[in-house]
């Protein structure tokens, strides 16, 4: 029997446009297809001709001659002057600004190919796009996301980047859809594998290594009938220096952290405040002297709002604590002293610790800048968690989880809300209950930091999210 022709891709991706693109606008009067110089104006120009032959009325913007484009392009551009779709070089810019909410621009300007900041014509086709009030479908990314990174392409935020009410890519999703700015252009994000539709034909289409998963929802922990309040560990929450180099009382950031472990329900929750409490402490916590911890017993949160004190401290927590989560001040101190990273990279397997910083920290203790690390999250991640031997949670929109022998996970709970101080610090206590309760250092860091943001995502609107209310909203 003769063998059956494949598909080529480009037209798999058209057809998959078309098809999501009649599903999110069936009444549209108008649709403009911008259509960029490489393949993925070719996924627009074959999304265009299904379009035309389902009855819309589309005009394509095409940039650059025909002759410039990559050989599957030329093709899909041929295919879709046959068919009669208009094609242009120029936009229909009376025609974009009369389109309606019920109207649709497809953005195949760019695809994945693309690390520069856009030229000045592709900008203002950007723009103008942006101005439309018609709904926006963005074929494989948005035009000036780095799909990546999800960090912009350009400088300019408000008018680089294309703002999609839905993105629909292939193959396989990019780790920039979900973090950074990607979080807020992308909209809707929708997968096509493109796998071809005829039966048992596998497809010729090269799968791109695996480099992330998406985290999944949190684990909860179940507390039996039997047990006590020693069934679910004993976090001690060590920070909280009196004065920072500010002059600025740092209690609170250890108070907070204590909170979220509190009310996480761990068995035992234990404050060492480095000096005298400059806010309230509540009175389920336990409040102990440094020397009365039983460091080798307890499942340790240490830095948040620590200041200098933490450097005294480290060695000791590094050495002796049977499971360590590292924040904020922490971080500092082992970023500033070599003896502490050796320290840290010398904890028995016994001894699980993670550390969670933010870009800074992360480019303090790696030696490089904030901007290195947001370039490129993920390896950042993965190299914090190589060179320490520890669980990594790298926080930001879409925070990265990492750890030798895992493949890192992307979060995707949480919002702009989250970006207020004090939330990194339940987040620390969140992880720290967690991990007292049994969880190990890796599930535990992926289910408070997806329960972290779950808890931003259902927060009730039109209601100030504060680090005080998110701790005591835990359970």
């Amino acid at each position: 029997m003769q063998a059956r022709s494949k598909t080529p891709p480009m037209q798999l991706a058209g057809r998959a446009s078309a098809d999501l693109a009649m599903a999110i606008a069936p009444h549209a009067q108008r649709i403009w297809v911008a259509a960029g110089p490489g393949n993925n104006g070719g996924d627009g120009l074959e999304a265009a001709m299904h379009l035309h032959r389902a009855g819309y009325t589309v005009i394509v913007s095409l940039l650059l001659d025909r002759d410039k484009h990559p050989t599957d392009a030329q093709a899909a551009l041929a295919r879709a002057l046959q068919a009669g779709v208009k094609v242009q070089t120029q936009t229909p810019q009376s025609w974009i600004a009369s389109m309606t909410a019920q109207d649709l621009c497809i953005d195949a300007m760019l695809g994945l190919g693309s690390s520069k900041p856009l030229p000045a014509d592709l900008q203002s086709w950007v723009e103008l796009m942006n101005r439309s009030q018609a709904q926006i479908l963005a074929l494989d990314l948005p035009t000036g996301l780095n799909p990546e990174s999800g960090q912009l392409l350009g400088t300019n935020q408000a008018h680089g980047v294309v703002h999609a009410d839905h993105t629909l890519t292939f193959i396989a999703a990019k780790p920039g859809l979900f973090m950074g700015h990607g979080r807020d252009v992308c909209g809707e994000i929708w997968l096509s594998t493109l796998d071809e539709d005829i039966p048992n034909t596998p497809t010729t289409l090269k799968r791109p290594a695996q480099t992330a998963w998406l985290n999944s929802p949190a684990q909860r922990v179940h507390k039996s009938h039997a047990s006590h309040k020693g069934s679910h560990g004993d976090v001690a929450i060590i920070g909280g220096e009196a004065l920072s180099l500010r002059g600025m009382g740092m209690s609170g950031a250890a108070v907070l952290a204590a909170s979220a472990a509190l009310h996480a329900e761990a068995g035992r929750v234990i404050l060492n405040l480095q000096g005298d409490a400059s806010c309230p402490v509540p009175a389920d916590l336990m409040q102990r002297q440094w020397g009365q911890l039983d460091l080798e017993n307890l499942h340790v949160v240490a830095g948040c709002g620590g200041g200098q004190a933490m450097e005294a401290l480290m060695p000791e927590i590094l050495t002796r604590s049977q499971q360590l989560v590292i924040d904020a001040d922490g971080l500092n101190a082992v970023a500033t002293h070599a003896a502490l990273q050796q320290a840290l990279r010398q904890r028995d397997a016994a001894q699980p610790t993670v550390l969670t910083p933010h870009p800074l920290e992360a480019a303090r203790l790696l030696g490089c800048s904030t901007a290195d690390i947001q370039n490129d999250r993920l390896d950042a991640a993965h190299r914090l968690a190589e060179r320490f031997a520890c669980v990594v949670v790298l926080k930001g929109s879409g925070s990265v989880i990492a750890a030798p022998g895992h493949i890192p996970r992307i979060n995707t709970t949480g919002n702009g809300r989250l970006a207020t101080g004090g939330t990194g610090d339940v987040l620390a206590g969140l992880v720290g209950a967690r991990m007292a309760q049994g969880l190990n250092a890796f599930d535990a860091a992926c289910s408070a930091v997806h329960q972290h943001g779950l808890m931003a995502n259902r927060w009730p609107d039109h209601t100030s999210l504060t680090a005080s209310q998110l701790a005591q909203s835990l359970n």
